[in-house]
């Protein structure tokens, strides 16, 4: 149900607010892999769950380019 509820936050957000939000998380994900790297971060899992995210909001950019 929470994957749902995600979806329909990124179908709410207009296409410039999509391309931020992907930016904001690929600028996140590459500064917690780099500090993972440096020092094992307490939650691995966090930087799955962000690649995840990114690719969920492709996806919906996908769509809308598409026309989907």
């Amino acid at each position: 149900m929470a994957k749902k509820a995600k979806q329909e936050d990124y179908r709410s957000l207009d296409n410039q607010g999509l391309a931020d939000k992907i930016a904001e998380t690929e600028l996140q994900l590459s500064r917690l892999s780099f500090s993972h790297a440096v020092n094992p971060i307490e939650n691995p899992l966090t930087i799955r769950s962000l690649r995840r995210e990114i690719a969920r909001l492709k996806t919906e950019q996908t769509k809308r380019k598409a026309g989907i």
